[in-house]
């Protein structure tokens, strides 16, 4: 269902939709940004730039950038040196929102708080015994 927002770059009233998060005029621009971030990159010379190389040559916005890869304007399987940060600690990754080490820690994470509470239901259910030395 559509709802009336204010534009996140413009502040402009518009109703959002599932293929625009900002206004038709901010749309337009961005689709101009996109145009030549895409020019840049087709270049043969110029994709195994990074992001940084990007942004520096086109004078995109990093965030904007980010937008194009993870909306898959940007397909990263062309350009090899694209990626995005990690959600939690900023190293660039391909897909997905964390990175391995992240991913990994998180469900570590995660397997030692169901451990945590298996253990604490089986005390409730009075399967454990305690003995009083």
């Amino acid at each position: 269902m559509a709802e009336l927002l204010n534009c996140p770059h413009c502040g402009s009233i518009f109703v959002q939709n599932s293929v625009r998060d900002v206004c038709e005029a901010c749309y337009k621009a961005e689709q101009i940004q996109f145009e030549t971030v895409y020019t840049y990159i087709r270049k043969r010379e110029n994709r195994t730039a990074t992001s940084e190389q990007v942004i520096e040559d086109t004078g995109i916005e990093k965030e904007l950038l980010i937008k194009f890869i993870r909306t898959g304007k940007l397909k990263l399987a062309q350009f090899p040196n694209l990626g995005y940060p990690c959600a939690k600690c900023s190293t660039l990754i391909r897909e997905g929102k964390l990175c391995g080490s992240c991913n990994s820690n998180l469900k570590g994470q995660l397997d030692t708080l169901a451990k945590e509470e298996a253990r604490n239901q089986s005390v409730k259910s009075g399967n454990t015994f305690f003995i009083k030395r």
